[in-house]
């Protein structure tokens, strides 16, 4: 564990929520016109929290604000103050665009030298960080809190996977950082050197993020490269990685939430969901100078709870995402994510982890094209019994007719960052 704070008593982590909380309110009250505007608009004032249920009051933030407010305009700092800029990369619009002062890099590195800790990373291990750098925040937001505890950090960055490899060989990388459908691609170039291909490496484990996953995937990935698998969760609008990290002792994520104040809401309504039910992840930054954000909808869907953990960890728990709420797939009446998917896949023998997910339209209803690539050592004799056997997992698990179709080993296209699984055609 890296900070007593982590262990602490559910009356002592409450205690200190609330006093940030009501300081972030005030922050943004007296110095963001964008939220002024907000809670005069819901006669709210920062005297109207007295309780950490009274963060319900609040309004909800949404990505959109950040775009519409692009490039400062919800910064409570000035320029002089801010000493990085991240942003999205604005694919469908304006790029959503953060800031950090020095104290907010302090924050970052601190939950992030967390994250590292529940591998019990030190001065002694090589951590090959493969995330992209420049202005996604993966690569540096890993970088920089290896470097503090002393680990050897290399920053490959992302793709080049033969180049990949031979660092990992040559350097004796003991630590991976990536997404989990890079590692998985790494392990299929990997395996060409043979099957004991693992022994040229010294991987212990991993940290992965940045892409929805089943626990099918979770598990190949430690499977393939015999590590132990750690699975971080973050986003550059409330900070980068570092939100929260799974341990090695029992299920589900460990918030950082004297940093993250996390609530579950009904995606439709709004409503706060009790402990336990699936919605909509929504998180209220406690300590943020540059950008404090209220109640900021992450659009991920997941669950909470405050059970304590067999690590010793008191903080509360999120579960592995199931997707997000616009990731979300209707498929005729149906509602599926793409990790259900991935799951019934991982469950099936003969076929690998590489698909895609193809919706389109056959007059008024919708049709569904589940693309994956079977495993290399299966004959073209066994392709039928597969695709019969996945159509009826589809059908009878996730209530979806889809029309599977098999395809070679390395058909469908690699991604050397986040995996591009749904092509969605429909009008």
């Amino acid at each position: 564990m890296w900070n007593e704070i982590e262990s602490a008593k559910r009356e002592d982590i409450e205690k200190i929520q609330l006093k940030r909380l009501k300081e972030v309110v005030s922050r943004v009250y007296h110095l963001s016109p964008f939220y002024r505007e907000k809670f005069e608009k819901l006669g709210i004032t920062p005297d109207d929290i007295k309780t950490l249920k009274d963060i319900q009051k609040l309004p909800f933030t949404k990505k959109q604000d950040l775009r519409d407010n692009y490039p400062f305009g919800l910064f409570t700092v000035p320029m002089s103050e801010v000493v990085r800029i991240h942003s999205s990369s604005g694919t469908t619009g304006k790029p959503t665009v953060v800031g950090y002062t020095k104290h907010d890099m302090d924050v970052w590195n601190e939950v992030m030298m967390r994250t590292y800790a529940m591998a019990d990373v030190t001065s002694k291990d090589v951590v090959h960080n493969a995330y992209g750098y420049g202005l996604f925040t993966g690569g540096l937001g890993f970088h920089e809190a290896a470097q503090k505890m002393g680990a050897t950090i290399v920053p490959a960055s992302g793709g080049f996977t033969d180049r990949q490899l031979m660092l990992m060989r040559d350097f004796g990388a003991t630590i991976l950082c990536c997404t989990p459908s890079f590692a998985l691609h790494l392990a299929e170039v990997a395996r060409k050197e043979g099957p004991e291909f693992r022994r040229d490496y010294k991987l212990r484990a991993g940290f992965f993020g940045a892409e929805p996953t089943s626990e099918g995937m979770r598990k190949e990935v430690a499977k393939v490269w015999d590590i132990e698998y750690y699975e971080v969760y973050g986003l550059s609008e409330i900070i980068g990685p570092g939100v929260s990290c799974s341990c090695n002792k029992g299920r589900g994520l460990h918030i950082n939430e004297d940093h993250f104040y996390p609530e579950i809401i009904d995606p439709k309504t709004g409503e706060v969901l009790p402990d336990g039910e699936e919605g909509e992840l929504v998180i209220t930054t406690l300590t943020k100078q540059a950008l404090p954000i209220i109640r900021y909808r992450t659009g991920d869907i997941t669950r909470l709870y405050k059970e304590p953990c067999a690590c010793g960890r008191t903080f509360v728990r999120m579960e592995s995402v199931s997707g997000r709420a616009d990731d979300m797939l209707i498929i005729n009446g149906v509602n599926v994510f793409p990790s259900q998917i991935e799951h019934v896949i991982a469950e099936n023998e003969g076929v690998t982890l590489n698909y895609q997910i193809v919706a389109d339209k056959k007059g008024y209803l919708d049709k569904l094209e589940i693309i994956v690539e079977v495993d290399e050592n299966v004959m073209q004799s066994e392709y039928d019994s597969i695709k019969k056997r996945l159509q009826h997992d589809f059908l009878n698990n996730l209530y979806i007719n889809a029309n599977v179709i098999l395809v070679e080993p390395g058909k469908i296209e690699r991604s050397m960052g986040k995996a591009k699984r749904i092509i969605d055609k429909r009008p």
